[in-house]
């Protein structure tokens, strides 16, 4: 029998519409009653915020190559002007399900728990002074509104934030006839104001939208005119950094150049209030040079990520997760020499499960010991008061030779990596910023040690960041070894990193943009053939993202040869499973829950004789051709055995997970007859002692 065109568009799925596939799974927690109350609030505010960035890169990048002519077509065979209908019908959907969910569900559970959170049109009289009072206090010296005449033009509206269109009847001080008037909010001033309570009060804690306190006040920014309307809007920007690496003599004047001006790119889409009047949207869509498929009128505050802030202010343990202590693996704990403990053995941390603090532990003893000679490290994100760039610039300071690869180019986190860069450079470290054209995305440590005459190399390889706050809420692996061949590996990355030095094969690492591609796809054939020879062939893979259309035919090609597939995507899949004589043995699942999935795990039963792979890559094109990736071995049997089991609780997640099906849709796992079992819950009571 002919085997089917696996390139065909019906077996893939649009790469923009599975992400906001993946916000709706969001979502779907904050409407969630297992999930603690505040938490849900979060979650509503993670899935604007994710929203927010889709515009900000995806759609922008979509409207910019439509505008260029570009005509490609993507695996699913949509046009971009297509995707683009499409994706603005699904953010419609989704933006009102936000809103609902804020208004009808969220709004009314916290009222429930002693919290009011007061909308626009729902504010007591019994607190218009005390409004009043914090408008005159700490918003009204800070505005500045803008009356619009031919002396002054509509103001540059910065990217996502608050803004009020005003309209005015009456003359002004000069006695012109004025109309209109925009107000921009400073992005200082909190969103969301807690109202104080009177002595003694043991009533609910009272919460009001900066939006609502400047609608109700605004009269008092035009004296002797009448506010006929006052409607927020915001706009969402393209804010995809454009360097030409190879135009350029100095990377980081230029993205220094470019962050200045990224707060005014493209506009992409128009938010405004649901009741703003017709003539006045057309004047901001005709401003903005958007159309009305670009506008999304919102019943509350533009900007819900802002929400996040109300679960600061609310000291309500009751209402949130449960606070929990992260493991220390046995052979660290107490350990007054690190380099002792991993000479003996390979140690694995799962965060956020275990703790960041061997890590931490593990470059101070290294900044601090006499006989640590260099340190070598990649930066992608450590966060801008990073304890690890602390430890460097110790390092630095003390004689150690310190080298470290930042990522200027690591998306939103340009400016704080610069600072980090000028901070290690003042230590004496040197500070590169990897390869033109090419992300470093790769997480190394590699610490030189002399140890009896002779050098050793200590290495840390992992698959998540080096940011201790992230590391609490994303679920990575790291592995500390003195394995010889991973040393050299990473010794020759480095080098190559480094110097441009033509790297020699790597003994045991995998690497992108050279190996990583093709030995995964010989990997996948290799199952196949196992298959069709009668032989046990399965593969599991976890990752984030999976586009990659090469991979996704040989996932095809082995389903049909008889190859079991369990795939754990987070986010994007481009990949359709169940699909008959295609995909029939590819079983799609996403976790979406406390902790951030961010662990990439690739795993291949191989008649036998297993491989895990654990890496810093999803299976994209980007990550495979357009950066520099590692993906390490587990050797130790028991560490092997351990990530195995890993993946089998995420196989077997009934309240987390969701299933992708055929026909693109994502259905919720439910527990059925079987006990409820959560694989992230499973994790922290596993590593709750070590």
């Amino acid at each position: 029998m002919d085997q089917p065109n696996f390139r065909a568009p019906a077996y893939y799925i649009n790469r923009e519409l599975s992400f906001l596939e993946f916000n709706q799974r969001v979502l779907d927690l904050a409407e969630d009653a297992a999930v603690p109350l505040l938490e849900r609030v979060r979650f509503l505010a993670i899935s604007s915020a994710n929203l927010d960035e889709f515009f900000e890169i995806r759609v922008a990048g979509l409207r910019e190559r439509l505008e260029r002519g570009a005509g490609a077509i993507g695996a699913d065979g949509r046009s971009i002007s297509e995707q683009l209908d499409a994706i603005h019908v699904r953010a419609r959907r989704l933006v009102a399900e936000q809103y609902r969910i804020l208004n009808d569900v969220l709004t009314p559970a916290l009222v429930e728990a002693g919290i009011e959170l007061l909308q626009r049109a729902k504010v007591p009289r019994s607190i218009d002074k005390v409004l009043e009072r914090h408008f005159e206090q700490y918003v009204e010296p800070v505005l500045s509104p803008l009356a619009l005449d031919p002396a002054r033009p509509f103001p540059r509206i910065q990217n996502k934030s608050l803004n009020f269109i005003v309209k005015l009847e009456g003359t002004d001080a000069f006695g012109r006839d004025t109309n209109l008037a925009i107000l921009q909010v400073p992005r200082s001033l909190p969103r969301v104001v807690q109202v104080p309570r009177a002595e003694g009060d043991t009533g609910p804690l009272v919460f009001c939208y900066l939006s609502t306190i400047v609608q109700r006040c605004v009269g008092k920014l035009f004296e002797g005119m009448k506010v006929e309307g006052c409607w927020q809007f915001r706009v969402t920007r393209n804010s995809d950094l454009f360097v030409d690496e190879e135009e350029v003599d100095d990377l980081r004047r230029a993205v220094e150049g470019e962050l200045a001006e990224r707060r005014y790119g493209d506009a992409v889409r128009l938010e405004t209030a649901h009741d703003c009047p017709a003539d006045l949207i057309h004047v901001l869509l005709e401003q903005f040079q958007l159309g009305q498929a670009d506008l999304y009128q919102v019943r509350g505050p533009v900007n819900l990520n802002r929400l996040a802030s109300l679960c600061e202010l609310v000291d309500r343990p009751d209402l949130k997760y449960p606070p929990f202590t992260p493991g220390i693996p046995g052979r660290f704990v107490g350990a007054p020499d690190l380099f002792a403990a991993i000479r003996e053995k390979d140690v694995l941390l799962h965060h956020p499960f275990q703790s960041f603090v061997p890590i931490m532990d593990f470059l101070r003893q290294s900044a601090r010991d006499p006989a640590v000679l260099a340190i070598k490290q990649t930066l992608y994100r450590s966060g801008a008061d990073s304890a690890v760039v602390e430890a460097l610039v110790e390092a630095a300071r003390n004689g150690k030779d310190v080298t470290v690869i930042i990522e200027l180019m690591a998306r939103f986190d340009e400016a704080a990596n610069i600072e980090l860069a000028n901070r290690l450079q003042e230590a004496g470290a040197h500070v590169m910023y990897g390869v033109v054209g090419y992300k470093t995305h790769a997480k190394l440590i590699m610490v030189v040690r002399r140890e009896e005459g002779v050098l050793r190399r200590y290495c840390h390889v992992g698959t998540g960041n080096y940011h201790a706050k992230t590391a609490r809420t994303y679920t990575d692996y790291g592995l500390f070894t003195c394995d010889e061949a991973i040393g050299q590996d990473l010794h020759d990355l480095f080098l190559q990193l480094t110097s441009l030095t033509r790297t020699p094969k790597l003994r045991k690492l995998l690497q992108s943009p050279f190996t990583l591609h093709e030995s995964l796809m010989q990997s996948i054939a290799r199952e196949a053939e196992h298959a069709r020879a009668g032989r046990p062939a399965r593969i599991i893979a976890k990752m984030n993202s999976l586009i990659e259309p090469r991979i996704i035919e040989a996932l095809y090609q082995a389903s049909v040869a008889g190859v079991e597939i369990d795939l754990i995507v987070r986010g994007v899949c481009a990949l359709t499973p169940g699909v008959p004589g295609v995909s029939d043995r590819i079983r799609v699942r996403s976790i979406v829950g406390r902790f951030l999935e961010h662990s990439r795990v690739y795993y291949f039963a191989n008649d036998g004789d297993e491989q895990l792979w654990c890496a810093s890559a999803d299976w994209m094109e980007r990550n495979f051709f357009r950066r520099v990736e590692v993906a390490f071995p587990v050797q130790r049997p028991r560490l092997r055995e351990r990530i195995i089991g890993d993946l089998e609780a995420w196989l077997s997640d009934n309240t987390n997970a969701w299933l992708l099906q055929s026909d693109g849709r994502y259905v919720r796992s439910t527990p059925g007859t079987d006990a409820p079992f959560s694989a992230q819950q499973t994790l922290l009571d596993r590593h709750a002692d070590g």
